[in-house]
């Protein structure tokens, strides 16, 4: 094929999503631009969990040092717990073929170093798109402020309240799930005995708490799961109350208590996702990651789902021309769609079996140690060779 026939791809969104899928995109020798609203590349101090599944695609792009140097390497000493600190069930932490590649990852440290791994010139920042417009073979974005740009594909990366979402399909009320999270980050040297090569979780009534260690195990993340008095913004950066956030965990294992009487700073984070979308393309335009597929945190794939997604979109349009784009598109979305929607729905089922919204506490347990097997198949599942199928006639 030849070179002037490729598509240049724009991304709209500088968040994991969108930086991995134009890594993804160069890796395959496509030209791609990446537009972000903000001033600067950044995240807040959370953690994220990555797992197996989307861990190949960053190897795959070469990005498996970076993951080794800024991870931290969760193991089989994973577990769930009661509230009160009795045992539960292991965590799966590996695919059905024991590939044991999960790790917690801090934010801030899983963009920058998606972001350094671009060439100059690729990222844009103070770009917010705002709108869209498509003739022919070109698609255009409108940004807020006053710049346009043109390439032959756009992919909206811009997250659940998506300003492009709308060109594809009708805008829709994300959905509070009357929870909300408090999340943040210790220090090692305030936790000298935690272990650091697991993930726990506490199961308790309506609530639950999750710890895993960032940062090649120098930082514990904490994120404890609480039932709201009232609906807020969804947001990873309001600001919480870190005595209010211990009340709510008082009478539970003292493993929690360690950890929440070293908390100086926490921030709040409503629970938000969206119905999955009939439709996530339309033409040139295509959407990922959480602009296409919210979901809640409770089976930890919003990011790794993200990347999955960024990885079928590059394996796709790296076999089309640019006149094959918005059928390549399509066998993107055909691919991509039902699977996301089944890990969407599967989170919101593991937030009500951990907040153990159940009236026998023993069902509660057997689901969770089932769980391992879900865990087995999600991240075992690898897009590549779907995705090369899904591209097979596409070219023209």
């Amino acid at each position: 094929m030849m070179a002037k026939l490729r598509p240049h791809v724009m991304i709209v969104g500088g968040g994991i999503g969108g930086l991995f899928a134009g890594n993804a995109l160069i890796a395959h020798g496509l030209k791609v631009s990446v537009y972000e609203q903000a001033p600067a590349l950044g995240e807040v101090g959370a953690g994220v969990y990555i797992t197996p599944n989307s861990v190949r695609h960053l190897e795959r792009v070469g990005l498996g040092p970076a993951v080794e140097k800024w991870g931290a390497r969760v193991g089989p000493k994973s577990h769930y717990f009661r509230h009160d600190g009795t045992p539960i069930a292991p965590v799966q932490v590996t695919d059905l073929y024991g590939w044991n590649a999960t790790f917690g990852m801090h934010r801030a440290d899983l963009v920058d170093f998606l972001a350094a791994a671009l060439p100059p010139g690729v990222v844009h920042c103070d770009h917010r798109g705002i709108a869209f417009e498509q003739v022919a073979d070109v698609a255009r974005v409108k940004f807020a402020n006053g710049a346009t740009a043109e390439a032959d594909v756009v992919v909206a990366a811009d997250g659940i309240h998506s300003e492009l979402r709308p060109y594809v399909f009708p805008p829709s009320k994300p959905v509070f799930h009357g929870n909300i999270s408090y999340r943040g980050l210790v220090s090692r040297e305030r936790l000298p005995d935690w272990p650091m090569d697991r993930w726990q979780m506490w199961a308790g009534p309506a609530k639950h708490f999750l710890v895993f260690p960032v940062r090649h195990g120098e930082m514990v993340n904490y994120v404890g799961f609480v039932p709201a008095d009232q609906e807020m913004k969804e947001s990873w950066s309001a600001p919480g109350d870190p005595d209010v956030l211990r009340r709510e965990f008082e009478g539970w294992d003292p493993r929690i208590g360690s950890v929440l009487e070293q908390v100086d700073k926490t921030f709040r984070w409503a629970l938000y996702d969206r119905e999955p979308l009939p439709t996530w393309t339309k033409g040139r335009l295509t959407l990922l990651g959480d602009a296409a597929h919210p979901m809640l945190p409770h089976l930890g794939q919003g990011a790794n789902q993200s990347i999955e997604d960024g990885m079928a979109l590059a394996t796709i349009l790296a076999q089309v021309d640019n006149a094959a784009v918005p059928a390549a598109l399509l066998a993107y979305e055909r691919l991509r769609r039902e699977r996301v929607a089944q890990v969407q729905l599967g989170a919101r089922q593991n937030g009500l079996r951990v907040d153990s919204a159940y009236a026998d506490l023993a069902v509660r347990d057997a689901e969770l140690a089932a769980h391992a097997d879900f865990r087995k198949h999600l991240y075992a599942y690898d897009v590549v060779p779907d995705a090369k199928a899904a591209a097979m006639g596409l070219t023209l």
